[in-house]
């Protein structure tokens, strides 16, 4: 395959993730084509690593994350790009954070496990919360009287805080406590400006800049 058509290529690929506004696996983006024209799953992952190189140095970055590829602004342009949105980013509890870190940490957790770690009950809003964001789910239920729900997080999860696997995580030896893990989650939460559209809107009735309990 020549120079002139790999670019070609690219350009397609990139146009595609502009326009898409999400990730997009190799294999979605490879069924943009006809079938006979169809690049080879070898030659698309080419052409990706060509598409990263051609960005660096730009203000935005060609990031793989768990559902695919994704173009995004780069991380140290956020504060710039972020005043071009007038609301402002969603705030969340340390509560919230904390069981989060537990469920992405300890899972699959159900809430009463969760409770007796942080030692305080868990609101159902902050569960209806990272239910509607899609951070996490519910992935069966423990055997034991009452079956409570299981919760894991969610490839959205993942794909929120630029993840391709949990492996990716920072190792626990390294955190000291639940607490930092929040902070390192808010953190993260801030940071994040997608390259095509302003920042989520907050899940459920809570309204901007309005912390969750």
């Amino acid at each position: 395959m020549n120079e002139e058509h790999l670019s070609r290529i690219q350009a397609i690929a990139e146009a595609a993730l502009l326009a898409a506004g999400r990730p997009l696996s190799l294999d979605q983006l490879r069924e943009l084509f006809t079938e006979d024209d169809r690049p080879a799953r070898q030659i698309m992952e080419h052409v990706m690593m060509l598409l990263g190189q051609a960005c660096e140095g730009r203000g935005f970055e060609l990031r793989k994350v768990a559902s695919g590829y994704r173009l995004q602004v780069r991380e140290e342009f956020a504060p710039w790009v972020s005043r071009l949105f007038e609301e402002k980013p969603q705030r969340y509890s340390r509560a919230l954070l904390e069981t989060l870190a537990l469920i992405a940490y300890r899972q699959p957790i159900t809430r009463g496990e969760i409770e007796d770690v942080r030692g305080v009950t868990v609101s159902s809003n902050i569960i209806r919360t990272l239910l509607e964001r899609e951070w996490v789910r519910v992935v069966g239920h423990r055997d034991v009287p009452g079956r409570p729900a299981m919760y894991a997080t969610t490839r959205q999860f993942l794909d929120y805080f630029n993840l391709t696997g949990l492996d990716q995580l920072p190792p626990l030896s390294e955190i000291r406590d639940l607490e930092e893990i929040g902070r390192e989650i808010e953190k993260s939460i801030q940071a994040e400006i997608k390259f095509d559209s302003a920042p989520a809107e907050p899940a459920g009735d809570n309204p901007p800049d309005q912390t969750i309990h």
